[in-house]
């Protein structure tokens, strides 16, 4: 049996790319000609907002102050689930030193870059948890300043949750700027701040591609696209269950594909029947988002077996990959290609999104075929060092010697040569280019 499609997708991602670099490009470059008064112009015209940039102590306390007790409660709760995570995550990576030969000894050391700028969206929907993905990871990683920013609504400002979030997850300054001014900001050092060192979290297509354009000056957690999900599902799923996970990814925006990956036609078709009037069922802008999505961007394949259903799975490499069959090891053991793993009914993407503890900010578009999300090691770099006694370093410079000889760099031969002539001058040695 082959793949057969129920349901095929009619646009895919590259479909909508909109022509937005030469736009982002023009701000990025009279913004960082024109510094703060250039970034305030694009904030008046885009976020429509001509409040303060920089939020004071005393502005952050009154945010903190609206938010309800209980949502404290919650967002506490996402951040100590985040921290203890990224807390593991860093275990993980130590400083470590070996002696390579007798007198030659390398190492290894984990450093935290200086400055983060962690961009948290505020447009469509608030993100609150994206607050706490990025700026706790930063703090546990020990970058020595953290900017939070996050676009500023018409005469209200940040969102009091996120600027809640991001004050109690350890951002020490929190800025009200959206778009491509506040990533001009937070990298060229504008309003008395740090240059970043790496640019994190998600944002629309023009936050994308100044991240994009900014790349290799900069660091970038990566470059991301509309948010995907797959389900693989067998005939032991829940079909309302699948549903209901589909379209809540769906409800990320009009472009963000959701796909159905089984062996059973059966729960295929039930699926496809139910998604329909879950959509309609959500609140309108919600609903229209996930209509889109569903209609345009979505895909159903019935496949023979679950060998297949994971190879077509691993092909896709899914940003969020959810498994609801039987055997979940199996499927563990088996899958490579995604951001993050749910594995059966009792977890699902939304859990992942806000408060499990491990990061959304994933791979999109395939890009998990190569790479992983953000996590507590995407702020450190991993740098390595060496040092020798003069009877070690021996053998290594009569080596590099011959070996730079053969490539043709003399002069890279010659360093190795001063060094045996130096310490060893009653000795000779053999050190032109064989081969």
């Amino acid at each position: 049996m082959t793949r057969e499609y129920l349901k095929k997708a009619t646009l895919t991602a590259e479909s909508d790319a909109s022509e937005t670099h030469e736009i982002v490009k023009t701000i990025l470059a009279e913004i960082e000609e024109g510094g703060d008064a250039k970034a305030l112009e694009y904030a008046k015209k885009f976020d429509r907002y001509e409040g303060n940039v920089l939020l004071t102590a005393e502005e952050i306390e009154a945010a903190c102050a609206l938010v309800p007790e209980k949502l404290k409660q919650d967002i506490q709760f996402a951040h100590d689930n985040v921290r203890r995570f990224a807390e593991t995550q860093k275990s993980t990576v130590s400083d470590v030193e070996i002696e390579i030969v007798p007198g030659v000894i390398a190492g290894q050391k984990a450093i935290p870059v200086d400055a983060a700028g962690c961009y948290v969206p505020g447009g469509r929907y608030s993100h609150i948890a994206s607050a706490i993905m990025t700026v706790t990871t930063a703090k546990v990683a020990g970058c020595h300043h953290i900017t939070a920013c996050s676009p500023p609504r018409p005469d209200v400002g940040v969102n009091p949750a996120i600027v809640y979030a991001a004050h109690i997850c350890g951002a020490d300054k929190i800025m009200a700027l959206g778009g491509v001014q506040g990533v001009a900001a937070m990298t060229f050092g504008l309003f008395g701040l740090p240059k970043a060192n790496i640019l994190v979290g998600p944002g629309n297509q023009f936050v994308a591609e100044a991240k994009r354009i900014l790349f290799g000056r900069i660091g970038i957690d990566m470059i991301a696209g509309p948010t995907d999900s797959l389900i693989l599902a067998d005939a032991t799923a829940d079909a309302h269950i699948v549903a209901t996970d589909l379209v809540s990814q769906a409800e990320h925006g009009y472009n963000s594909p959701v796909w159905l990956v089984t062996d059973d036609r059966a729960l295929a078709e039930n699926v496809m029947a139910l998604v329909p009037g879950l959509i309609e069922d959500l609140p309108e802008v919600n609903r229209q988002n996930a209509f889109a999505a569903w209609r345009d961007y979505a895909e159903v394949i019935v496949c023979a077996d679950r060998e297949d259903m994971a190879a077509c799975s691993d092909e896709y490499a899914p940003e969020h990959l959810t498994v609801q069959a039987e055997d979940l090891d199996w499927w563990l053991s088996k899958l490579t290609c995604y951001g993050s793993l749910f594995l059966g009914e009792e977890t699902t993407v939304s859990y992942g999104d806000k408060a499990t503890g491990t990061n959304h900010v994933l791979p999109t578009s395939g890009a998990a075929s190569y790479t992983g999300g953000l996590s507590v090691h995407k702020y450190m770099k991993i740098v390595t060092w060496q040092r020798a006694t003069r009877e070690g370093s021996k053998p290594v410079a009569e080596a590099t010697a011959r070996i730079a000889r053969l490539e043709g760099m003399e002069g890279h031969a010659r360093a190795a040569d001063v060094r045996l002539a130096k310490y060893f001058p009653d000795e000779e040695f053999d050190l032109t280019a064989h081969g």
